[in-house]
């Protein structure tokens, strides 16, 4: 079952129907994403870019469990963004807050692409917590 803060109501995403894939910067790495797998676990919405990401083992920080309480999921969605959920009004307020804010940022705990087309997703340096305490 997906975490998800509990004050926040559901987003109208749409879950991918065919498999994708996301090219994840600087790594180079590319994930090919299969609809029949999602959700891989609990992190953010179902099929979320964190949900993804952390599943094929790529770190990105994520202080508040995935809940949309704070930015440090911040990424860039460089290609594809049109094929994502928009962003709703507790998103938005919470990259107010994000460091490098971009017009093509997302909260990967929040952004669920479709599948209707391969994106790009650039995490940023400052979100690429290498070291855990």
């Amino acid at each position: 079952m997906s975490q998800q803060n509990p004050y926040i109501q559901d987003a109208n995403t749409r879950l991918p129907k065919h498999k994708y894939r996301i090219r994840f910067l600087p790594m180079d790495r590319i994930i090919e994403v299969d609809p029949a797998d999602l959700p891989y676990g609990d992190h953010g919405r179902p099929g979320s870019i964190l949900d993804i990401a952390l599943h094929h083992g790529i770190d990105v920080d994520h202080a508040c469990g995935g809940v949309c309480a704070c930015s440090t999921c911040h990424v860039i969605v460089r290609e594809g963004l049109k094929s994502c959920n928009e962003p709703d009004d507790e998103e938005e307020d919470q990259l107010d807050d994000a460091y490098g804010l971009t017009p093509q940022s997302r909260l990967a705990c929040q952004c669920v692409p479709d599948g209707s087309a391969d994106i790009v997703v650039e995490i940023p340096s400052w979100n690429r917590n290498l070291v855990r305490e």
